[in-house]
Parts: C-alpha cells; sequence; structure tokens
C-alpha cells in the first residue's frame, strides 16, 4: 500500500516538530533521527491520532476519508512495549483484540478472529505463552506478542516504533528477522535508532533534522561513514551488519 504526504506540519507550543514534509512511501521506509526531533510524532501523524496541517493519503485515498475501523483495518501501530490498562489479560486475549476493527459491534469475535489469533501465536512460536497474562511476559516475549497482534490484524501497513528498544541482543535479532520477512506482504515504516536494525531490513532511508525529512532511496548510500558523522556528529567506522 502506497503512502503519500503533502505537507505535513506539526507544531507544539509554538515548537514546530514536523515542518512541511511531502514524503512519498511506495512500498516500505526506516525513519531515523536523534532523539526528540519528532519520529514519534510522525507515526501519530500517519496514524490520525493527532491534529496536523497537510494531506496524507493511503492508495489515494485521504486519511480524513476513513472511519476509524476503515483506517484500523489499513494501518496498525506497533508500539516499543505492550501498553495495557489490564495486565491481566492473556496472551491470546490481547493478540484477538487486534481484530476488533473487523468484528460487528455488539458481535463476539468469530471463529474465524480466533483462529487468526491461534495461527499468529504459532507463527512467532508463542503458543505455550498463549494462557500467561500480559504481566508475566519478558521484554523479549512482550515483543514479540506485539508482532502477533501485527499479523493478526491482517492490516497492510504496519508502523512499529522502536521494536529492538532495552532487549538483548538475541531477541532484537529475532524481532529483526521477522519484521523484514514482513516486508513480503506489508508496507512496513520502522521508526528506530538502532542503526543495525536499519541496515538489516535495507529499506530506503529518511532522516528527521529541525523538522525536515532527509531522504535515502538506497540504504547503503545513508550507511557511509561520512554521511553517518554528518547526520549524528560523531564518528563512525564500518558500521557491523550484526543481525546477518
Amino acid at each position: 500500500m502506497a503512502i503519500d504526504i503533502q505537507n505535513l506540519s506539526c507544531s507544539y507550543e509554538n515548537k514546530t516538530v514536523l515542518d512541511n514534509i511531502t514524503l512519498a512511501i511506495p512500498s516500505h521506509l526506516t525513519l531515523l533521527g536523534a532523539n526528540g526531533v519528532g519520529k514519534s510524532t510522525f507515526a501519530k501523524a500517519l496514524c490520525r491520532l493527532i491534529p496536523v496541517q497537510g494531506k496524507i493519503t493511503l492508495d489515494d485515498t485521504p486519511l480524513q476519508e476513513l472511519s476509524s475501523k476503515e483506517l484500523a483495518r489499513e494501518l496498525f501501530y506497533v508500539p516499543a512495549k505492550i501498553e495495557s490498562y489490564d495486565t491481566n489479560i492473556s496472551v491470546e486475549e490481547f493478540v484477538l483484540l487486534s481484530r476488533f476493527a473487523h468484528k460487528k459491534s455488539f458481535f463476539a469475535y468469530s471463529s474465524e478472529d480466533k483462529d487468526l489469533a491461534q495461527k499468529s501465536l504459532e507463527q512467532l512460536d508463542l503458543l505455550h505463552l498463549k494462557e500467561h497474562t500480559l504481566h508475566s511476559l519478558s521484554s523479549g516475549e512482550g515483543a514479540l506478542v506485539l508482532i502477533a497482534a501485527a499479523l493478526c490484524s491482517q492490516s497492510k501497513v504496519l508502523i512499529f516504533d522502536e521494536p529492538t528498544a532495552n532487549l538483548d541482543p538475541s531477541n532484537a535479532k529475532k524481532i529483526a528477522t521477522h519484521i523484514k520477512a514482513l516486508k513480503e506482504k506489508h508496507t512496513i515504516v520502522l521508526i528506530t535508532h538502532d542503526l543495525h536494525l536499519a541496515c538489516y531490513i535495507q529499506s530506503p532511508i529518511a532522516f528527521l533534522k529541525e523538522g525536515k525529512i532527509l531522504l535515502y532511496e538506497k540504504a547503503q548510500e545513508f550507511f557511509d561513514d561520512a554521511n553517518l558523522q554528518k547526520l549524528y556528529g560523531v564518528e563512525f567506522r564500518d558500521l557491523a551488519v550484526v543481525y546477518a
């Protein structure tokens, strides 16, 4: 699913966060940038969670023309960690919630919804955890459960916001492998500080700085040591691809 962004702007307390951004995302995108530059704001704008100026379309359909359920069927936001007010909800119940946009109001989840939840958990090797509570999960298990929910949603666009944050190298590699595989059937928008993850995913790179986007159609152009030093202000030497 193609995403087209025209003249996107957003400000908080008279501070410009996104400044007249125009960007086409024909398939996939990885968004990088320093802390506090507006990467999560960009994600919230794509999800229509905050008021912005400008226009965002999904396959030529403006976001504002979609109902909340229609938008949820097209786009699924995956946060850095599980956020739930009910920590006693089971893993299976949490994954099933991602089918809410597909079910009829006041009706229970269908057998098809439940089958999809089971298959998503199975695909992520999580069936043994399906009756465990969210509160009992490790950070790595929680990250995998979020991907299972994304799969179960069957949304065309998946937005990952810092999916490897606070994970050990082993779990980070698992998450990276699954995200890369998802590129085959979904449009992936990845927001991360993890340069190794971005290098492994090999999507076009957008670097957000001072409200503007610098776009690198080919990832290898971004991962030039001199370019990285210019963007981040620190010295880089032969970035290792640890997920290979």
